[in-house]
């Protein structure tokens, strides 16, 4: 049971912009919900929008850490952005190369207004499957 990443040739590489096409999964689905740059209050950590990338995917490596799975067990994400511009793209598609490099799950960005909390302007959430 496991995911394989699947980037077919025929469609454009999405590597550099932090995810991939298509991730076929068996075995046990794990899905955790929404993380943001939390402390253990719930308050957001950094008004920075990379500092909060940053501690949003720390947050979500502890959520499957509790579930007993790392990054390497995830098939998909979701990130949601407040005021999405190329420039934060540029930021979360960073973030994800460094924890996924050459093999990142599939990814939608979703651009929005706003999140559950005011300062909040980065979430991210993700699909796991359990070896």
């Amino acid at each position: 049971m496991s995911v394989t990443i699947i980037n077919p040739a025929t469609l454009h590489d999405p590597v550099s912009f932090g995810y991939s096409h298509v991730a076929a999964v068996s075995g046990e689905l794990v899905l955790v919900a929404g993380q943001y740059a939390s402390d253990l209050e719930g308050h957001v950590t950094s008004p920075d929008f990379a500092e909060q990338v940053e501690q949003s995917l720390s947050n979500l490596g502890t959520a499957l850490a509790a579930a007993g799975l790392s990054f390497e067990d995830v098939a998909g994400i979701r990130t949601f952005v407040v005021d999405h511009d190329l420039d934060k793209l540029a930021v979360v598609a960073a973030a994800i190369g460094k924890i996924w490099g050459d093999r990142p799950p599939t990814q939608t960005l979703i651009g929005v207004a706003s999140l559950a909390l005011p300062d909040m302007l980065f979430e991210i959430d993700a699909t796991a499957v359990r070896p």
